[in-house]
Protein backbone atom coordinates (compact mmCIF):
# COMPACT_ATOMS: atom_id res chain seq x y z
CA UNK A 1 0.00 0.00 0.00
CA UNK A 2 1.21 3.24 -1.25
CA UNK A 3 1.33 6.41 1.17
CA UNK A 4 2.12 9.92 0.20
CA UNK A 5 3.14 11.91 3.40
CA UNK A 6 4.50 15.35 3.78
CA UNK A 7 5.49 16.06 6.89
CA UNK A 8 4.68 14.16 10.58
CA UNK A 9 1.21 14.20 11.99
CA UNK A 10 0.59 16.05 15.05
CA UNK A 11 -0.04 14.16 18.24
CA UNK A 12 -2.92 17.10 18.93
CA UNK A 13 -6.78 16.60 17.87
CA UNK A 14 -6.93 19.91 16.68
CA UNK A 15 -3.53 20.41 16.15
CA UNK A 16 -0.87 22.87 17.48
CA UNK A 17 -1.84 26.61 17.79
CA UNK A 18 0.63 29.91 17.84
CA UNK A 19 -0.54 33.61 17.66
CA UNK A 20 1.35 36.38 18.20
CA UNK A 21 1.07 38.12 22.03
CA UNK A 22 -0.26 42.27 22.11
CA UNK A 23 -2.22 41.93 18.79
CA UNK A 24 -4.82 44.37 19.53
CA UNK A 25 -3.26 46.95 17.12
CA UNK A 26 -2.70 44.68 14.25
CA UNK A 27 -6.74 44.45 13.54
CA UNK A 28 -8.33 46.74 11.22
CA UNK A 29 -12.38 48.02 13.12
CA UNK A 30 -13.70 46.74 9.88
CA UNK A 31 -12.23 43.45 10.84
CA UNK A 32 -12.68 43.33 14.93
CA UNK A 33 -16.64 43.30 13.63
CA UNK A 34 -16.41 40.70 11.19
CA UNK A 35 -14.78 38.35 13.57
CA UNK A 36 -17.28 39.37 16.24
CA UNK A 37 -19.92 38.62 14.23
CA UNK A 38 -21.94 35.32 15.00
CA UNK A 39 -22.71 33.11 12.03
CA UNK A 40 -25.37 33.61 9.41
CA UNK A 41 -27.67 30.72 9.25
CA UNK A 42 -28.10 31.17 5.20
CA UNK A 43 -24.44 29.88 5.60
CA UNK A 44 -24.67 26.42 8.04
CA UNK A 45 -26.63 23.29 6.07
CA UNK A 46 -27.25 19.82 7.17
CA UNK A 47 -25.73 16.93 5.92
CA UNK A 48 -28.49 13.47 4.80
CA UNK A 49 -27.59 12.79 8.82
CA UNK A 50 -29.27 16.05 9.87
CA UNK A 51 -26.09 17.42 11.22
CA UNK A 52 -24.93 21.15 10.87
CA UNK A 53 -21.97 21.86 8.75
CA UNK A 54 -20.28 24.46 6.24
CA UNK A 55 -18.98 24.55 3.03
CA UNK A 56 -14.82 24.70 2.72
CA UNK A 57 -15.77 26.99 -0.37
CA UNK A 58 -17.91 29.33 1.87
CA UNK A 59 -14.97 29.26 4.70
CA UNK A 60 -12.42 30.93 2.00
CA UNK A 61 -14.73 33.26 0.25
CA UNK A 62 -15.08 34.64 4.39
CA UNK A 63 -11.59 34.78 5.34
CA UNK A 64 -10.94 36.98 2.08
CA UNK A 65 -13.61 38.83 3.48
CA UNK A 66 -11.91 39.47 6.58
CA UNK A 67 -8.36 39.39 5.74
CA UNK A 68 -8.16 40.35 2.06
CA UNK A 69 -6.54 38.87 -0.92
CA UNK A 70 -3.35 37.26 0.23
CA UNK A 71 -4.44 37.96 3.50
CA UNK A 72 -3.90 34.17 4.68
CA UNK A 73 -2.09 31.38 3.47
CA UNK A 74 -3.11 27.34 3.91
CA UNK A 75 -0.66 24.65 4.16
CA UNK A 76 -0.83 20.80 3.52
CA UNK A 77 1.25 19.29 6.54
CA UNK A 78 0.22 15.88 5.69
CA UNK A 79 -1.30 13.77 3.42
CA UNK A 80 -1.46 9.94 4.20
CA UNK A 81 -3.34 7.33 2.28
CA UNK A 82 -4.62 4.93 5.07
CA UNK A 83 -6.77 2.31 2.90
CA UNK A 84 -7.04 1.85 -0.01
CA UNK A 85 -10.06 -0.74 -0.78
CA UNK A 86 -11.09 -3.02 -3.85
CA UNK A 87 -14.74 -4.31 -4.23
CA UNK A 88 -15.70 -6.72 -7.03
CA UNK A 89 -18.71 -5.59 -8.64
CA UNK A 90 -19.28 -7.95 -11.61
CA UNK A 91 -17.06 -6.76 -14.65
CA UNK A 92 -15.81 -3.84 -12.61
CA UNK A 93 -14.59 -2.94 -9.03
CA UNK A 94 -15.60 -0.61 -7.23
CA UNK A 95 -13.08 1.31 -4.97
CA UNK A 96 -12.93 3.03 -1.57
CA UNK A 97 -10.05 5.21 -0.39
CA UNK A 98 -9.32 7.03 2.88
CA UNK A 99 -6.90 9.51 3.68
CA UNK A 100 -5.49 11.48 6.28
CA UNK A 101 -5.10 15.04 6.24
CA UNK A 102 -3.26 17.91 8.38
CA UNK A 103 -4.10 21.29 7.12
CA UNK A 104 -2.14 24.80 8.79
CA UNK A 105 -4.39 27.81 8.31
CA UNK A 106 -1.74 30.95 8.72
CA UNK A 107 -3.50 34.48 8.94
CA UNK A 108 -1.77 38.14 8.48
CA UNK A 109 -2.38 41.53 9.14
CA UNK A 110 -3.47 44.08 6.38
CA UNK A 111 0.90 44.69 6.08
CA UNK A 112 1.50 41.10 5.24
CA UNK A 113 2.41 39.93 9.15
CA UNK A 114 1.44 36.88 10.76
CA UNK A 115 -1.10 36.83 12.99
CA UNK A 116 -1.06 33.30 14.23
CA UNK A 117 -1.56 30.05 12.54
CA UNK A 118 -3.76 26.83 13.47
CA UNK A 119 -3.94 23.54 12.14
CA UNK A 120 -6.85 20.84 11.71
CA UNK A 121 -6.61 17.26 10.89
CA UNK A 122 -9.88 15.45 9.34
CA UNK A 123 -9.83 11.40 7.39
CA UNK A 124 -11.86 11.90 4.55
CA UNK A 125 -12.94 8.90 1.88
CA UNK A 126 -14.25 8.76 -1.76
CA UNK A 127 -16.43 5.47 -1.23
CA UNK A 128 -16.85 3.19 -3.45
CA UNK A 129 -16.53 4.45 -6.67
CA UNK A 130 -16.25 2.77 -10.22
CA UNK A 131 -12.92 5.04 -10.79
CA UNK A 132 -9.32 4.38 -9.00
CA UNK A 133 -8.54 7.98 -9.69
CA UNK A 134 -11.92 9.73 -8.82
CA UNK A 135 -11.76 8.35 -5.61
CA UNK A 136 -8.54 8.92 -4.58
CA UNK A 137 -9.34 12.61 -6.01
CA UNK A 138 -12.58 12.60 -3.45
CA UNK A 139 -10.82 11.38 -0.44
CA UNK A 140 -8.13 13.93 -0.91
CA UNK A 141 -10.27 16.67 -0.75
CA UNK A 142 -12.51 15.70 1.55
CA UNK A 143 -9.82 15.08 4.17
CA UNK A 144 -8.11 18.26 3.49
CA UNK A 145 -11.70 20.35 3.04
CA UNK A 146 -12.44 18.96 6.67
CA UNK A 147 -8.87 19.84 7.95
CA UNK A 148 -9.15 22.62 6.76
CA UNK A 149 -12.32 23.53 8.21
CA UNK A 150 -11.74 22.57 11.92
CA UNK A 151 -8.09 24.78 11.72
CA UNK A 152 -10.51 27.89 10.73
CA UNK A 153 -12.67 27.36 13.87
CA UNK A 154 -9.89 28.83 16.05
CA UNK A 155 -10.93 32.10 14.17
CA UNK A 156 -14.48 32.38 16.51
CA UNK A 157 -18.20 32.41 15.49
CA UNK A 158 -18.22 33.73 12.05
CA UNK A 159 -16.31 30.43 10.97
CA UNK A 160 -18.34 27.59 12.47
CA UNK A 161 -17.14 27.52 16.12
CA UNK A 162 -20.64 27.65 17.71
CA UNK A 163 -21.60 24.62 15.45
CA UNK A 164 -19.84 22.56 18.30
CA UNK A 165 -22.96 24.14 20.04
CA UNK A 166 -25.19 21.66 19.15
CA UNK A 167 -25.42 23.06 15.51
CA UNK A 168 -26.61 27.02 16.60
CA UNK A 169 -25.62 29.82 14.74
CA UNK A 170 -25.87 31.90 18.08
CA UNK A 171 -22.77 33.23 19.11
CA UNK A 172 -20.25 31.62 21.55
CA UNK A 173 -17.81 33.73 22.14
CA UNK A 174 -19.45 37.24 21.92
CA UNK A 175 -16.81 39.37 23.05
CA UNK A 176 -13.18 39.46 23.11
CA UNK A 177 -11.06 40.88 26.45
CA UNK A 178 -8.48 41.88 23.95
CA UNK A 179 -10.69 43.71 21.63
CA UNK A 180 -12.99 45.74 23.63
CA UNK A 181 -15.98 47.00 21.56
CA UNK A 182 -14.07 51.05 21.96
CA UNK A 183 -11.52 49.29 19.12
CA UNK A 184 -14.33 48.24 16.68
CA UNK A 185 -17.59 49.23 17.59
CA UNK A 186 -17.97 52.65 16.67
CA UNK A 187 -14.10 53.76 14.86
CA UNK A 188 -15.36 53.10 11.69
CA UNK A 189 -17.45 53.81 8.84
CA UNK A 190 -20.80 50.40 8.45
CA UNK A 191 -19.31 47.98 6.30
CA UNK A 192 -21.27 46.75 2.93
CA UNK A 193 -23.97 44.05 3.95
CA UNK A 194 -23.96 41.64 1.19
CA UNK A 195 -26.93 39.85 0.87
CA UNK A 196 -25.40 36.17 0.12
CA UNK A 197 -28.15 33.51 -0.91
CA UNK A 198 -28.16 30.23 1.01
CA UNK A 199 -24.90 28.51 0.58
CA UNK A 200 -24.96 25.66 -1.87
CA UNK A 201 -22.83 22.57 -1.69
CA UNK A 202 -19.42 22.33 -3.51
CA UNK A 203 -20.10 20.46 -6.48
CA UNK A 204 -18.60 16.40 -6.35
CA UNK A 205 -17.40 16.48 -2.94
CA UNK A 206 -18.58 14.12 0.17
CA UNK A 207 -18.22 16.01 3.37
CA UNK A 208 -18.90 14.53 6.48
CA UNK A 209 -20.19 16.80 9.14
CA UNK A 210 -17.40 17.27 11.45
CA UNK A 211 -18.07 21.03 13.16
CA UNK A 212 -20.35 19.61 15.75
CA UNK A 213 -21.04 16.19 17.73
CA UNK A 214 -25.32 16.43 17.64
CA UNK A 215 -27.97 16.32 14.56
CA UNK A 216 -28.91 20.14 13.95
CA UNK A 217 -31.90 20.23 15.93
CA UNK A 218 -30.94 23.90 16.94
CA UNK A 219 -32.74 26.98 16.63
CA UNK A 220 -31.67 27.54 12.86
CA UNK A 221 -32.62 24.10 11.93
CA UNK A 222 -35.77 24.09 13.99
CA UNK A 223 -37.69 27.50 14.34
CA UNK A 224 -38.85 28.19 17.82
CA UNK A 225 -42.25 29.93 18.29
CA UNK A 226 -42.79 33.43 18.85
CA UNK A 227 -43.13 32.52 22.58
CA UNK A 228 -40.30 29.82 22.78
CA UNK A 229 -37.83 32.41 20.79
CA UNK A 230 -38.90 35.06 23.23
CA UNK A 231 -37.70 33.12 26.16
CA UNK A 232 -34.37 32.02 24.68
CA UNK A 233 -33.74 35.53 24.47
CA UNK A 234 -34.56 36.82 27.65
CA UNK A 235 -32.49 33.88 28.67
CA UNK A 236 -29.54 35.01 26.82
CA UNK A 237 -30.25 39.03 27.58
CA UNK A 238 -29.91 38.05 31.63
CA UNK A 239 -27.04 36.08 31.05
CA UNK A 240 -25.29 38.71 29.40
CA UNK A 241 -26.81 41.90 31.23
CA UNK A 242 -24.05 43.67 31.75
CA UNK A 243 -22.61 43.79 28.11
CA UNK A 244 -23.87 46.15 25.47
CA UNK A 245 -22.37 44.71 22.66
CA UNK A 246 -24.06 40.97 23.62
CA UNK A 247 -27.27 42.29 24.45
CA UNK A 248 -26.62 44.15 20.53
CA UNK A 249 -26.58 40.79 19.18
CA UNK A 250 -29.51 39.59 21.14
CA UNK A 251 -31.62 42.61 19.57
CA UNK A 252 -30.60 41.50 16.33
CA UNK A 253 -31.18 37.96 16.54
CA UNK A 254 -34.81 39.03 17.87
CA UNK A 255 -34.99 41.91 14.59
CA UNK A 256 -33.78 39.24 12.56
CA UNK A 257 -36.63 36.71 13.95
CA UNK A 258 -39.12 39.44 14.01
CA UNK A 259 -39.71 38.92 17.62
CA UNK A 260 -38.59 41.92 19.00
CA UNK A 261 -41.87 43.51 19.15
CA UNK A 262 -43.81 40.81 21.37
CA UNK A 263 -44.45 42.05 24.57
CA UNK A 264 -44.12 40.59 27.91
CA UNK A 265 -44.46 40.92 31.70
CA UNK A 266 -41.50 42.80 33.62
CA UNK A 267 -41.56 44.30 36.87
CA UNK A 268 -42.31 47.93 34.84
CA UNK A 269 -45.16 46.27 33.48
CA UNK A 270 -45.59 44.83 30.08
CA UNK A 271 -43.11 45.89 27.41
CA UNK A 272 -41.15 44.94 23.67
CA UNK A 273 -37.67 42.86 23.51
CA UNK A 274 -36.83 45.82 21.80
CA UNK A 275 -37.47 48.46 24.13
CA UNK A 276 -36.16 46.44 27.36
CA UNK A 277 -32.60 45.64 25.39
CA UNK A 278 -32.52 49.52 23.55
CA UNK A 279 -32.91 50.90 27.38
CA UNK A 280 -30.58 48.31 28.80
CA UNK A 281 -28.05 48.93 26.30
CA UNK A 282 -28.58 53.06 26.38
CA UNK A 283 -27.67 52.93 30.21
CA UNK A 284 -24.90 50.92 29.79
CA UNK A 285 -23.62 53.20 26.79
CA UNK A 286 -23.91 56.17 29.20
CA UNK A 287 -22.43 54.84 32.04
CA UNK A 288 -19.42 53.61 29.82
CA UNK A 289 -19.61 57.67 28.44
CA UNK A 290 -19.30 58.55 31.96
CA UNK A 291 -16.55 56.29 33.35
CA UNK A 292 -14.09 57.45 30.20
CA UNK A 293 -15.56 61.44 31.36
CA UNK A 294 -14.26 61.18 34.87
CA UNK A 295 -11.36 59.28 33.93
CA UNK A 296 -10.59 61.93 31.47
CA UNK A 297 -11.08 64.71 34.65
Amino acid sequence: MASATEAPASSMAEGPTSHTQNQAGRFTAPQLRLLHRPVDPKRIGKDDKGFAHMQAWDIKRYLLRVFGFAGYDTENRELTLLREIETPNGNRSKWTVVYRAQVRLIVKDVHGQVLGYWDGEAAGAGNNLPNLADSHDMAMKTATSQAFKRAATHLGDAFGLSLYNNGSPQAVVQFSAAHPPEQWEKTAAPLPEPNDPPVQPEPGTQEPAAENPAPATSNAAVPDSGAQHVDRLKGQATRCWSNAVALSQVLKDAEKNEVADVEFDTQEGRQTLRALLTNRISVLNQNTTNGGERNVA
